[in-house]
Order: structure tokens, then C-alpha cells, then sequence
């Protein structure tokens, strides 16, 4: 009976978010377990190119080191905004939600690179964030019971919060990066006098999806992208705490 409800539970985790999470605790899974090590599947653009070890695209945005705090951090707000995302202003479009994880991994890949990242999911995880921030801007969170702000600031806390550990914040600063510019050209620039959008979802990934398409489902005004008065529905009682 309480294998059936996790299970019930698991399958109603949205399909990207549930793809992606299982896949990231799988493959933390078998690098604790010494099946696999981090050598091989870390992120170097040298040997996917030059000896076509194309796992490497993939498998570095999986690991998040061994389990420990990072990883339990990671894995939280991989699942919370990855997931309000789906549900939110993805809902019914998940296609497009899987687009935006395909342009936000190329991205950071690139920028990979050049940065000397070996392990680029942190830095996808600064887009999700960053994204849904942007797009719920007058949600109040309160992060680790210490600061209270709108949800705008939270890309830039979670940088504060890296600095003040002692980490790199080249990982953050691409998320960030990634982020501003997916949003830019989904959220902004379709709005502007002679814009329009340049990042349309390929046919074969809506056939894909198709049926993972609730025809009913009609999203809210203040969940679409763009072109939403947010000014007019500010609301100062909602807050929401930050994992």
C-alpha cells in the first residue's frame, strides 16, 4: 500500500521535472556506489568532440557531487522551481518546457567552454530559478528563515549564499546569464514594438508531447509570459519559503 502511494505520488510529478530529477539521482547513485566515476562524466568539450564521448553532454549536468549538503540543496530546488515551472506557466505546454531544458543546456554548455565548468547542473538549475523569479515577481520568500524579499532577488542571494561558502560564482553568474536571456527573448522582446518570437518550439518535440497536452487548460493572465500588468495584482500576504 505505501509502495503504491509513492508510487502514485512519483507519477504525478510533472514528466520533464520527473525525468530530469530521477536521472540526476541515478547517476549520483552510481557514482557513490563506485559503479561509475566522476572522470567519466564530467563536462569537457575536448573529448566530445575530438573522441565523440557524447555522454559527457548529458551526464554533467547529473551529478551534483556525492551526497552531502550540495547535492540535498541542489536536488531540492531542482524539483521545487523546475516543478512550479511545469505547473505554472508551462502548464499545458510541454513541449515548450522541454524546449526551454534543451536551449538552457546548449547555453550552458557553451558557456562551459569557456568557464572551465566540469558539472553544469548547478548552473541549469540558476536558470530555472531565475526564470520563474522573473515571471513571479511580487511573490514574497523568505530564505532560511533569516531574509524576507521579492521573488526577483532570489538568482542573487543564492549567488550571495555561494560567495559567503567559499564557492566559485562563475556556475551561478551562467545560470544567471542563461536565464536573463531566455527570459529576454521569451518574456520581452515578443512585446516589443516589432519584436516578435524568435524561440518557437520545433514541431517534432509537440508531437512528442502531444499527449501530454491538457486541451482544457487555459493559462492564467498573470502566468503567461509577458504583456501582464503585474503592477496591478501585487500582493503582499503571499510568501513562500525558501528551501
Amino acid at each position: 500500500m505505501a509502495q503504491q502511494s509513492l508510487y502514485n505520488e512519483f507519477m504525478q510529478i510533472p514528466i520533464i521535472t520527473r525525468i530530469y530529477t530521477t536521472a540526476c539521482v541515478l547517476t549520483t547513485l552510481l557514482v557513490q556506489l563506485d559503479v561509475v566515476s566522476p572522470f567519466q562524466i564530467y563536462f569537457n568539450h575536448e573529448l566530445i568532440l575530438n573522441r565523440l564521448q557524447l555522454w559527457r553532454l548529458f551526464t554533467s549536468f547529473f551529478f551534483f557531487g556525492y551526497v552531502g549538503f550540495n547535492f540535498l540543496f541542489n536536488m531540492i530546488f531542482i524539483y521545487r522551481y523546475s516543478r512550479m515551472l511545469e505547473e505554472g506557466s508551462f502548464r499545458g505546454r510541454t513541449a515548450d518546457f522541454a524546449y526551454m531544458f534543451i536551449i538552457g543546456g546548449l547555453s550552458t554548455a557553451i558557456c562551459g567552454c569557456f568557464t572551465q565548468l566540469f558539472f553544469l547542473g548547478q548552473a541549469l538549475t540558476l536558470m530555472f530559478v531565475y526564470v520563474w523569479s522573473r515571471r513571479n515577481p511580487f511573490i514574497h520568500l523568505n530564505f532560511l528563515g533569516i531574509l524576507t524579499f521579492k521573488a526577483p532577488y532570489l538568482p542573487w542571494v543564492l549567488l550571495g549564499f555561494s560567495l559567503l561558502l567559499g564557492g566559485s560564482v562563475v556556475v551561478d553568474l551562467v545560470g544567471i546569464a542563461v536565464g536573463h536571456v531566455y527570459y529576454f527573448l521569451e518574456d520581452v522582446f515578443p512585446y516589443q514594438p516589432g519584436g516578435q518570437r524568435l524561440l518557437k518550439t520545433p514541431s517534432l518535440l509537440k508531437w512528442i508531447f502531444e499527449g501530454t497536452v491538457d486541451p482544457a487548460y487555459a493559462v492564467p493572465p498573470e502566468e503567461r509570459p509577458g504583456g501582464f500588468n503585474w503592477g496591478n495584482q501585487e500582493n503582499q500576504n503571499d510568501q513562500q519559503p525558501v528551501d
